[in-house]
């Protein structure tokens, strides 16, 4: 047992978002040893189909499971929607938890929860997945969605509280002002970059931010201390990408707010 809490935790995603997931858990469990997984070759996954996606996330999900990780973490909202059945019959006695989930959680246990508002790419919230997750734990909660497309490429360029990134958040966010929302989930990886700056811009001060990367982070936890499984004494990271390692570096470091000490390294899922 002992060599199994040493195990890593795999994460994944289709590129860099999933990275806020990744410092999340380090954040909540700094001792854990944690595989990332990025596919940069085949991102965006939100404009594929539901089939190329699950065969894409199956592919990670046998990468990871050759690396020998005792837990998988779905940090791409497309994926949770799409293959999380797949994903969760192909790994077997490895547990498994989404953002989505694990973002509904958290939302639905707020005390005031009854009005929820969720912001996301196009591709989730076309693919209702939030609404469909909240709805399975109560299906009387309001559920106010507003895509927000243009936060993707800020938080990669790092605006994230510029005037260029107040303008855009006040673009789509005033969707919600009289809306009656008690709480915001963040729907999309890349969004927990813009979690400080959020609040100052919702007229409705009161609003409780969720943020699904902290929140799956704490299901893990959670789940790992139920299964005995705590490491005490790892704490490496390790990233792979499917291609642009010099450019995913870059990126990675800002998402991460530290520094990677390890080489990110390119692997091939079709050979």
């Amino acid at each position: 047992m002992q060599d199994l809490k040493k195990a890593p935790i795999g994460i994944f995603d289709s590129g860099i978002g999933g990275l806020t997931v990744a410092k999340a858990v380090i954040d909540a469990l700094p001792h854990e040893n944690i595989i990332y997984f990025g596919d940069t070759a085949r991102v965006p996954y939100g404009i594929k189909s539901e089939e190329t996606v699950r065969a894409y996330a199956l592919e990670i999900t046998r990468f990871l499971l050759n690396k020998g990780v005792k837990m998988i973490l779905i940090a791409c909202n497309t994926v949770s929607a799409s293959a999380k059945e797949e994903i969760i019959q192909a790994a077997g006695d490895i547990p498994v938890l989404d953002v989505i989930t694990a973002g509904t959680r958290s939302a639905v246990q707020m005390p005031d929860h009854q009005n929820i508002g969720v912001i996301g790419t196009l591709g989730t919230v076309n693919s209702r997945a939030y609404v469909e997750s909240i709805h399975a734990f109560d299906t009387t909660i309001k559920v106010n969605q507003q895509a927000c497309p243009l936060l993707v490429p800020l938080a990669e360029e790092g605006w994230i509280d510029n005037d260029v990134a107040i303008q855009t958040l006040h673009h789509y966010l005033d969707h919600f002002d009289d809306s009656g929302i008690q709480t915001l989930i963040l729907g999309c990886t890349h969004y927990p970059l813009f979690k400080e700056t959020i609040p100052s811009v919702l007229k409705n001060k009161d609003v409780k931010i969720i943020d699904s990367a902290e929140s799956i982070a704490a299901s893990a936890k959670q789940k790992l201390t139920e299964m005995d499984l705590l490491n005490s004494e790892g704490g490496n990271f390790q990233c792979y990408v499917s291609d642009r390692p010099q450019r995913f570096h870059e990126l990675a470091e800002r998402f991460l707010g530290r520094e990677l000490t390890t080489a990110v390294e390119v692997v091939s899922l079709d050979k």
